[in-house]
């Protein structure tokens, strides 16, 4: 019992220390603001996609699939669920929830982003592409990302 108690004690502390790791450098997200929260609203779904994609693309970049190319402040992936001929997604390594969390010190991080899709556009010849973001009301996943989306020619 000693032993079992000693090991659920250690379970936790890992824990508690992996998820302080993690969620460092994380924007709060809706459903952990508990003393604001109205109902089930607080865990929406986009908001729980953001946090993952969060941890996913700041601590465990090199773990996910469809990874084209990565830099030190951003991930270009192709899509998993593509919607064109061509579509990538470009995002930023800093937790970003939407445009309108954008500050001054994430300057930077759209630069890259956005050099980065520059290249991917010049590396595959591309002329008619569109690169596109959205607010919150029409986030899939509550975390500021941008699609690069072109027909082949």
């Amino acid at each position: 019992m000693k032993r079992f108690l000693i090991l659920v004690m250690l379970m936790f502390g890992a824990g508690i220390g992996v998820g302080g790791y993690l969620f460092s450098d994380t924007q709060p997200r809706a459903f952990l603001e508990v003393g604001q929260c109205q109902g089930i609203e607080c865990l929406d779904p986009k908001e729980i996609m953001g946090l993952a994609g969060s941890v996913g693309i700041q601590r465990t970049a090199n773990l996910l699939p469809f990874v084209e190319q990565e830099t030190d402040k951003t991930v270009l992936m192709r899509h998993p669920f593509p919607l064109a001929d061509i579509h990538y997604v470009a995002v930023p390594k800093k937790d970003i929830k939407d445009p309108s969390q954008l500050t001054d010190e994430d300057k930077e991080y759209l630069a890259d982003a956005f050099a980065v899709m520059g290249a991917k556009i010049r590396e595959e010849g591309l002329k008619k592409y569109k690169i596109i973001t959205n607010g919150p009301g029409y986030q899939s996943v509550g975390y500021l990302h941008f699609h690069l989306v072109a027909e082949k020619e």
